[in-house]
């Protein structure tokens, strides 16, 4: 008779308890030798009753602003008249207003306590903020209105779906919560900017630092691989694909404190269009209005208005396959 399945777990079960209790000596040993080395590397723990700003808050905070700008396309369930869709803006609103100032609290908070800066009223300051930030909504919405028609006329597969857009563009949530982010990092609240950021980073592969500048009717297309860093200016109507980076060059191991908040990043004019793969480095480089850089093109130097750079064609070598790989 073959044995009870339920049997042979139970009997792995009471193994791994052993396999366990075997260990516990060194895995007390392991925990000692941890708990001692806090003393020597103080920054890689935070242990106090203050709390922290969250990945989950940030998620939190994005969901209900998407909701806000979009109405009736992110709800569990959607307005079914024009009086709900105003009752739910309301309610969504007002606990918006509330996740922004517990998590900007948190940022303001956390800050003071992790080094030792004095407290400024944090709950004061943090209820100020988040309501500076909730007053640009309406001008957030007009601008990512902007970004998806931009979508729509940048892309043909978008056909006229703009619910398409909306509903599965990477490119256009990524747009959104590095403008939501925008609003906190120039109001200097710490961490939640970039919580939010690297969580559109995580979801769509595209890495926006929210300290950059970005106009209007900006439209990221595919997505995976964009990277564009803090101190980049982007005017309006630009358009980027997959793969672009929009850096900064190489600098010595001290350079983190001395070039602090200097313009380590591009400037894109308007109405630039830079192609896939394209990377663009440098606080001094500008392309200039309405110019085309191409596929895998590297650039360190400005680029006049009205200019095309691309790759000179690279030569194919085709040759028979003789029957391997």
């Amino acid at each position: 008779m073959s044995p009870n399945p339920a049997e042979k777990t139970c009997e792995y079960k009471i193994a791994e308890l052993e396999y366990i209790a075997d260990d516990a000596p060194n895995l007390e040993a392991i925990t000692n030798r941890l708990s001692a080395m806090r003393a020597d590397l103080p920054l890689l723990e935070y242990v106090t009753s203050v709390p922290r700003p969250s990945f989950a808050a940030a998620e939190e905070i994005i969901g209900l602003a998407r909701q806000i700008i979009f109405p009736g396309f992110f709800e569990p369930q959607p307005p079914a008249t024009e009086l709900n869709v105003k009752f739910s803006i309301g309610q969504t609103l007002a606990r918006l207003f509330a996740a922004l100032t517990r998590e900007t609290c948190a940022a303001i908070r956390h800050d003071h306590v992790r080094y030792d800066s004095l407290c400024s009223n944090c709950y004061q300051q943090g209820r100020l903020t988040a309501m500076e930030v909730i007053q640009t909504l309406p001008r957030l919405r007009l601008a990512m209105a902007s970004d998806v028609l931009a979508t729509k006329e940048g892309d043909p597969a978008a056909g006229n779906h703009l619910d398409q857009i909306i509903l599965c563009y990477p490119g256009l949530f990524a747009t959104l919560v590095y403008r939501l982010a925008h609003e906190l990092w120039i109001r200097n609240v710490p961490f939640v900017p970039r919580i939010m950021t690297e969580f559109a980073h995580s979801q769509t592969g595209i890495d926006i630092h929210p300290g950059a500048s970005i106009g209007t009717s900006f439209f990221i297309d595919h997505g995976t691989g964009v990277v564009i860093g803090e101190t980049t200016v982007i005017g309006e109507r630009v358009r980027l694909y997959q793969g672009v980076t929009l850096g900064a060059l190489s600098l010595p191991r001290d350079a983190g404190e001395r070039l602090k908040g200097l313009k380590r990043h591009p400037t894109l004019e308007d109405d630039v269009i830079v192609y896939s793969g394209a990377t663009i480095l440098g606080g001094e480089t500008v392309i200039g209005a309405r110019s085309v850089i191409g596929g895998n093109v590297w650039l360190t130097e400005s680029i006049p208005p009205d200019t095309k750079v691309f790759m000179k064609k690279p030569e194919l070598i085709i040759v028979p396959n003789q029957g391997g790989s």
